[in-house]
């Protein structure tokens, strides 16, 4: 009996110490599937590059880039409490001490930032959020392991020798019109 006392105790501080905070990624899963949302998952297979022309450096900061998840709401005229409630919740979930961020540009109708969750040296993810009322909203989120800033400008050069799949692509076409 003190047995099944000890396992139902176990469980229910299991339960309860469950994070309920809203997060990025329960953001991600929540609104992958409205309609105002396009979401995407985007592997490094979509950078398409020649590893063999790559720096060793190069070489390292693709190997730390594991994949992209974007998120993105369209404003159409008709959904714009929609729109600032959803926005509002990004901006509520971003300001949590989890994502560091780096640089803030804007504010009001339009702005972007890029975060990060980590360490400077071991970075987890990148954010990068950007809105305009007139368009809507999208959320890049870069995940890797070992990513450091340094990594980060390091595929900027990667990305020029790359031959993008805009295949993967499509669907983020009509929100950029």
């Amino acid at each position: 009996m003190r047995f099944i006392l000890y396992i139902a105790i176990a469980v229910s501080l299991l339960l309860t110490s469950c994070n309920s905070e809203p997060t990025l990624q329960k953001f991600f899963v929540e609104n992958s599937e409205k309609k105002d949302f396009i979401a995407l998952d985007v592997s490094s297979d979509i950078l398409n590059v020649d590893k063999a022309q790559l720096s060793a450096e190069q070489k390292e900061a693709l190997e730390s880039f594991d994949k992209m998840n974007i998120i993105a709401f369209k404003t159409n005229g008709k959904n714009q409490k929609e729109y600032e409630a959803e926005k509002n919740k990004l901006t509520t979930i971003l300001k949590n001490e989890e994502y560091q961020e780096l640089i803030k540009v804007g504010s009001g109708s339009q702005g972007a930032s890029v975060s990060f969750v980590g360490t400077e040296d071991n970075i987890d993810e990148f954010i990068f959020y950007a809105n305009r009322k007139e368009n809507g909203f999208a959320v890049i989120r870069v995940t890797g392991e070992k990513m450091n800033p340094n990594a980060v400008m390091t595929m900027l050069s990667v990305l020029q020798k790359s031959n993008i799949d805009l295949e993967q692509l499509k669907p983020l076409q009509d929100l950029m019109k």
